[in-house]
């Protein structure tokens, strides 16, 4: 087992990743633009946790955590679009958004971690 497959944040991220992709499939009247950015800010929380944590100092592997949190927003902006929109119901708008809001305390305090 790789060192990232152990983290909680990431089997987190990879969860959150996986609830992305369904939610989309489900809801095909989504914009592709809109459908697409979702996907890929979502994939990119779990790669750049992984790829952080094959990094060798501090610096590097904070950084990787840093773009994993962006994306992270970029997530709930979208939702926070999509609500806005119509386009996801009140109660999935707040399990995404709960879901995200966890995903970004574990990273900023992984984040913290790397800064001592």
């Amino acid at each position: 087992m790789l060192d990232f497959e152990k983290l909680e944040v990431y089997k987190k991220a990879k969860d959150f990743n996986t609830t992305t992709f369904e939610f989309l499939k489900n809801n095909a009247a989504i914009d592709k633009t809109i459908s697409n950015q979702y996907r890929r800010a979502s994939f990119s929380i779990m790669l750049n946790i992984a790829e952080g944590s094959g990094r060798m100092t501090k610096p590097d592997k904070k950084n990787f955590y840093v773009i994993a949190r962006g994306s992270v927003f970029e997530c709930v902006a979208i939702i926070d679009y999509l609500k806005d929109a119509k386009h996801i119901e009140e109660d999935i708008y707040h399990e995404r958004y709960q879901s995200a809001e966890l995903l970004s305390k574990m990273l900023f305090m992984l984040i913290k971690t790397l800064e001592k």
